[in-house]
């Protein structure tokens, strides 16, 4: 299942994404019998795991079988207001230079275990939202990035059971501004800028998935193709990962967890042509089954 995050008159409401449109989950909950144990935004539907997928899934095939109730809560995707997909994650931790192609073009050791850094909630973008370019850099980097979204507690959990504590996967933009990253050993300044993390456009729940670990991902810049991997490049697997955390610290449902980037980066390149994002920059996300995400890039 698609789930969609979308503004109505400021207010943020949950969607299911189908062929023709959103389906507005609270209009159509409040349109049809017996929809009581629906959940009404992200964070519930993370938080009722599986019994909550099949209550959305329980609306949405009422919905497909009420043409009335259609017609009152299904809006065109293209005249939504997208907001983040996952709107209050509790923790947002990422995994630096775990892409073995990625490591190497930056001349970086091949880590032996995975680093970990955080952003915090200011990151926070939806597909479409203009980014502003902070004034402190002018070094911005994109980073297409798989999200690993948690849907239960876990803490100590093996690597063999890890992706059973996935919710589901979504796209992001790990923005980086390289001048601030580099300015100390700690990343999180360049990493931390305000809309520095836009997501979505649609959190993707575990079961459409598969494999996490063999996606292709492509990251794209005003038309051309920056970055082009896939995500079995990656040097801590997404199992790995959730279960290397876990080991640390408790994930709780909405905790959301960037992967890494593949290589292709602006600071990939050798500095004689190396060119940084500037205003105007269209940056696209895709990857494989979660959709595309774009942004602009604007002046602060």
């Amino acid at each position: 299942m698609k789930l969609v995050t979308f503004l109505v008159n400021g207010d943020i409401r949950l969607g299911i994404k189908i062929d023709h449109g959103i389906i507005d989950v609270n209009t159509a909950a409040s349109l049809l019998p017996d929809m009581n144990r629906v959940p009404m935004d992200i964070h519930a539907a993370i938080e009722a795991g599986q019994s909550g997928i099949q209550e959305l899934e329980r609306l949405k095939r009422a919905v497909g079988e009420n043409k009335e109730v259609q017609e009152q809560s299904i809006v065109p995707e293209d005249e939504i207001s997208y907001a983040p997909c996952v709107t209050q994650p509790s923790k947002i931790i990422c995994v630096g230079l775990n892409y073995r192609r990625h490591a190497e073009e930056t001349n970086a050791a091949i880590p032996q275990y995975p680093i970990l850094f955080n952003k915090f909630n200011n990151t926070l973008a939806a597909h479409g939202e203009d980014i502003p370019l902070p004034r402190v850099s002018s070094e911005v980097d994109y980073e297409a990035e798989l999200v690993i979204v948690i849907g239960k507690e876990a803490k100590y959990v093996t690597q063999a059971d890890a992706l059973d504590y996935v919710y589901g996967y979504c796209n992001v933009n790990d923005l980086s501004a390289r001048d601030l990253q580099m300015r100390t050993p700690q990343w999180l300044l360049g990493k931390s800028c305000d809309k520095f993390s836009p997501l979505g456009p649609y959190l993707v729940t575990a079961d459409e998935i598969g494999d996490p670990n063999s996606l292709d991902i492509r990251c794209i810049v005003n038309g051309e193709t920056k970055q082009s991997s896939n995500t079995s490049d990656m040097i801590f697997h997404c199992d790995e990962i959730v279960s290397y955390i876990s080991q640390h610290m408790t994930l709780l449902p909405g905790d959301i967890i960037l992967t890494g980037t593949p290589e292709g980066v602006v600071l990939g390149l050798p500095k004689e042509d190396r060119v940084y994002l500037k205003p105007g920059d269209t940056v696209t996300i895709e990857i494989e089954k979660l959709g595309s995400l774009t942004n602009r890039m604007v002046s602060e």
